[in-house]
């Protein structure tokens, strides 16, 4: 007699709980993972499981009005310091306005981020408002009161209309794919942009640089001073700038990370662009000012962009090393593609450092001060870091992380897009880009149809110029013979014979940056060089039946009874007994 096993009273009582109530109407998709941002933690470090509800703002809108205005007032605190330059505080030399920006920010409660990515992210363009910034800028008021309206009239103004607004404010956007590698030079109107604060305006003639720090002779100067080609040689140079997030969107889509849309907006493809730039090298004028002193290795950058940190105020900062400045690859510019720079790229003047990622190319520069180490400033020591996987919001620390600095190797493939369905004659059309950072660049462009077990060279003369510091933009008529989804792949080699790893997973980070892995893409292939296929599609125009979407159920018979009684007398279902 078998055993059976009896009744499991814990869960009976278990049951007994449970009868009566009712489940939300999102339990499916809880349960499923679909809404993750409600799913409640489970703690089973003690005899009982716990579960650790989600935080849920209540809404309120919190304001201690005598704390705030006992700080002082905005526009006094916060008045326009230089003429001619419109949205710019100092904060850097004055730690007294820090504090009392700080004492205002936490005199009241804000909005907290919007959850993008364990929820659904919104049908909307611009994507993300960015409203919790906006209202920071608002909350400090003076000089920055402005700034967010005045940013996106300038992004309507200076941004093809076209453009995918990721975060409104601070903007971030970038290019539709269709438009990314259409040009091997992206024109200015379609070049991505990442803005940690909001746009400064800055007149040019009002405008200056200030060197200093560890520096023989620390100088101050004019646009003019820079621009004078007896002092300063020019450079012209076509530099293509990176974003290290650009495709974090692969990363969040199968595991989340760090969340603050700011720096970690969900990006695409197209944080990438190639533009052709002339300023004057770092070095020379470094050089103008006697040189480095002892000890100056590092150059720290200032931007006049306002950024917040944990309710702190504080100019844009990061730092380049001088063994970079001094091999001249780290430009001053005042033009991009035979233009001024526009105003959202940091006119009058901007950082390009070449090879590195974007975040060290400070737009709108206004000093450059020489010192020993690198910048302590936030996004330089606590952002823009590369963690181990095992490292999250559980046990990070800044020190665990490495600084990102040169961008490795990486490719995208522009068309077609994932999930696409491509009705083709054995050979998919794709269209791409691939880029290597530290003056590396692409050698050899590489596809897969199969997942990646077979791989197809992009032909050279189907690649666009090869040059040092630029990306290569591509195209291929990839073979294909099979039918239904398949994944095509591409990766990239440079000149170094760095290529990319194969799975999203081994670039993975709590930071969610350089998501450098081959690039991955589901298409669901018709090969139309088929016979059947081709009689198939012929068949539903005729009967005017819609083939997309891809799940349109038929509705039409595409086999006779005749026909299907036939092939069963060849073919039986069932082996013949006698």
């Amino acid at each position: 007699m078998e055993d059976k096993p009896g009744p499991n009273p814990k869960v009976k009582n278990e049951a007994k709980k449970d009868m009566g109530v009712k489940n939300r109407p999102d339990e499916w998709k809880i349960e499923q993972g679909i809404n993750a941002a409600k799913l409640p933690f489970l703690d089973q470090t003690g005899p009982e499981p716990v579960y650790i509800q989600p935080k849920i703002w209540d809404g309120k809108m919190t304001k201690d009005e005598a704390a705030i205005k006992a700080v002082g007032d905005p526009e006094k605190l916060f008045a326009r310091e230089l003429e001619g330059w419109k949205g710019y505080v100092e904060w850097e030399n004055y730690p007294e306005k820090k504090e009392a920006a700080h004492k205002i920010l936490i005199s009241q409660a804000f909005p907290p981020n919007p959850e993008f990515q364990l929820g659904p992210i919104p049908d909307t363009n611009p994507v993300l408002p960015g409203t919790h910034w906006k209202q920071w800028h608002h909350a400090v008021g003076g000089e920055l009161t402005s700034v967010p309206e005045d940013s996106w009239n300038t992004v309507l103004k200076e941004k093809h209309p076209e453009m995918l607004h990721l975060l409104q404010f601070p903007y971030n956007g970038e290019p539709p794919k269709r438009l990314t590698t259409a040009q091997s030079v992206t024109p200015n109107s379609l070049h991505f942009v990442r803005n940690h604060g909001g746009i400064p305006l800055i007149d040019k003639d009002k405008f200056f640089l200030k060197l200093d720090g560890l520096v023989k002779n620390p100088k101050t100067y004019t646009m003019d001073d820079l621009m004078d080609e007896s002092k300063f040689p020019r450079m012209k140079k076509m530099i293509t700038m990176q974003c290290s997030g650009t495709r974090r969107f692969e990363q969040i889509s199968l595991y989340a990370g760090q969340g603050d849309e700011v720096p970690q907006a969900p990006w695409a493809e197209g944080a990438i662009g190639t533009a052709e730039y002339v300023g004057i090298s770092l070095k020379k004028v470094i050089k103008d000012c006697g040189g480095l002193l002892e000890g100056g290795k590092h150059l720290e950058l200032y931007g006049a962009e306002t950024y917040f940190k944990n309710n702190e105020v504080m100019n844009y900062l990061v730092s380049v090393p001088w063994s970079k400045v001094k091999a001249n690859e780290v430009m001053l510019a005042w033009e991009m593609n035979g233009e001024p720079l526009p105003k959202i790229h940091g006119y009058p003047l901007r950082v390009m450092v070449m090879g590195y990622i974007g975040a060290r190319s400070v737009k709108w520069l206004y000093r450059i001060k020489a010192i020993e180490t690198p910048s302590l400033a936030p996004v330089q020591s606590k952002e823009y870091l590369y963690f181990n996987q095992q490292v999250g919001k559980h046990n990070q620390r800044p020190t665990d992380g490495i600084q990102i600095q040169e961008m490795p190797v990486s490719s995208a493939i522009m068309s077609p897009w994932t999930n696409q369905v491509v009705i083709h004659n054995g050979k998919i059309r794709c269209k791409g880009w691939g880029y290597s950072g530290g003056g590396r660049w692409p050698e050899r462009i590489e596809l897969s149809a199969d997942g990646g077990f077979t791989w197809y060279a992009v032909p050279l003369e189907n690649m666009s110029e090869k040059r040092q510091w630029t990306w290569r933009t591509w195209e291929i008529d990839l073979p294909c013979d099979v039918e239904g989804w398949i994944e095509i792949v591409c990766r990239c080699w440079d000149n170094a014979l760095n290529t990319q790893p194969l799975a999203v997973r081994a670039a993975w980070n709590w930071g969610l940056h350089v998501t450098s892995s081959a690039h991955r893409i589901k298409v669901y292939s018709i090969n139309k060089s088929r016979p059947l296929t081709r009689e198939r599609l012929e068949m539903l125009k005729a009967h005017d039946q819609p083939l997309a979407p891809l799940t349109w159920p038929e509705e039409l018979q595409t086999q006779t009874w005749e026909e299907y009684k036939e092939f069963f007398k060849k073919n039986p279902r069932d082996v013949d007994e006698y």
